[in-house]
């Protein structure tokens, strides 16, 4: 039921915007902005947050360790984010229909979403299991290898869970309930820290896993949090009204199309950006096994503040899609322009803060084992300060992908990806990297000027799309 072109009152399930007189939009863009997407940062945190455990302890075992997780850790994002690419797209068709109230559409797109996860986990996973054979031909150390493929044997039995908690997680952020999700992350934060300590260093009786053990913990931990997703849409309210789960085994194919044309995209976006940090990590890998340790350690940063700017794309898509639902063009703008400013806020006082303390933080991951890690720990703390124009840089492009996908405008931006991210930043990478004799400062270099071309060409293809909606509204 419509108020007017900006506004709208509406009834559960879910939560509802209040309605604003007009010089007030602005400000209750941004409420409920930050309202979505606090929830949402801390869930992606909470996340990032078991690997960065993982990491941390991983560290423990000695530099070798560490630089065999780094290659095994993108190999599996690599893997995780290509089905999740394709999962992203929930988030639009939920948030569009709960923005017309279409609830049949609501609970028919997770129940698609949840098959798409479980089919696509089949071969991600057996990409997965294969990590050590590619390693090699890729020219990595013979250790380095065995050391990821062990961590990755672990890892690799938790992608099916954690796809699927991926497109609850997507449901509750699209209706505008990201709590839950955000709850269930945090809970399993300590459970994940207190089983890979168990596992990895064999305690309490148990036998010592190391990598492995790092990995299985992991996955223990995924298997938990799908089943207290699956209860939250099952027995609270609001999700309990939509019965999501009434009728899983019926397939509906206009849905599951939908699924594939707008997730097809975003998975090739998502999978360019990934395989871009592992051809990063390989670069690193030929130039010493010390260099991909210091290496992760910027990355696992990077990976950090991306999940925070991804917490705010996310919502951004959401309250853009949900306009998109309400033929609310102004809303559509309003919510970009909101988003970005909160996300390169954010981003930038972040970004210092990582400088001011980069010494602690590469103190962090590497503590005090291995012969070389003083000389380790400084390098990683200067990486860090090199590294800060591509954390902002970063969060820009982000937000710019998620206002896109709002608009179900996910072809074009794998354009600017690959020109940006390969054929300008990874290309500079190379050169200044290798060739130049930058090292590890040189490849970040290049990263960086990827990630500001590639944020210029989404901000300016949305301002276009807006301009045009403007203009046959």
């Amino acid at each position: 039921m419509r108020k007017n072109a900006h506004t709208r009152v509406r009834l559960e399930p879910g939560r509802r915007p209040t309605e604003q007189a007009p010089h007030h939009e602005v400000a209750n863009e941004f409420s409920e902005t930050a309202k979505l997407a606090f929830p949402m940062v801390l869930t992606q945190v909470g996340q990032i947050a078991m690997i960065t455990t993982d990491l941390a302890f991983i560290g423990r075992l000695g530099p070798e360790s560490l630089a065999g997780a780094a290659l095994a850790t993108r190999i599996y994002l690599v893997c995780f984010t290509f089905a999740g690419g394709l999962l992203a797209a929930i988030t639009p068709l939920v948030a569009q229909a709960f923005g017309r109230d279409n609830l049949a559409l609501v609970r028919r797109s997770l129940r698609m979403g949840i098959w798409t996860a479980l089919l696509l986990s089949l071969p991600t996973t057996m990409f997965a299991l294969r990590g050590e054979r590619m390693l090699l031909s890729l020219g990595q150390e013979p250790a380095a290898a065995r050391l990821a493929q062990e961590y990755l044997l672990g890892l690799a039995c938790g992608m099916a869970p954690a796809l699927c908690f991926q497109s609850v997680r997507h449901f509750m952020g699209a209706v505008n309930r990201p709590e839950p999700a955000l709850w269930i992350t945090l809970a399993t934060v300590p459970l994940n820290a207190l089983l890979v300590y168990l596992l990895s260093f064999g305690t309490l009786g148990l036998p010592r896993l190391e990598l492995f053990g790092v990995g299985l913990a992991t996955t223990l931990v995924n298997y938990a949090t799908l089943l207290a997703g699956l209860c939250s849409t099952k027995f609270l309210r609001p999700f309990r009204d939509y019965h999501v789960l009434v009728h899983f085994w019926r397939f509906d194919w206009p849905v599951m199309r939908q699924l594939f044309v707008i997730g097809t995209p975003i998975s090739v976006v998502s999978l360019i950006g990934y395989a871009l940090m592992l051809a990063a990590a390989l670069l690193a890998g030929r130039i010493s096994s010390y260099t991909v340790a210091v290496h992760q350690i910027v990355l696992q940063v990077a990976a950090i503040l991306f999940m925070v700017s991804s917490g705010i794309s996310t919502a951004a898509g959401v309250r853009v899609s949900q306009a998109v639902g309400r033929n609310d063009v102004s809303s559509i703008k309003r919510a970009t322009l909101v988003a970005m400013l909160l996300g390169v806020l954010i981003a930038t006082i972040l970004t210092f803060v990582v400088i001011a303390a980069r010494m602690k933080i590469a103190e962090l991951f590497l503590g005090g084992s291995g012969r070389d890690a003083d000389a380790i720990i400084r390098l990683a703390a200067k990486l860090l300060l090199v590294s800060g124009t591509f954390f902002i840089a970063d969060a820009a492009q982000i937000i710019a992908v998620g206002a896109l996908r709002g608009l179900k405008d996910t072809r074009v931006p794998v354009l600017f990806a690959v020109i940006a991210h390969w054929l300008i930043g990874f290309s500079l990478s190379y050169v200044l990297g290798l060739k130049v004799g930058l090292g590890a400062f040189g490849i970040w270099i290049g990263l960086s000027i990827g990630a500001a071309i590639n944020a210029s060409l989404l901000i300016i293809r949305f301002r276009l799309l807006a301009k045009k909606a403007c203009s046959s509204e």
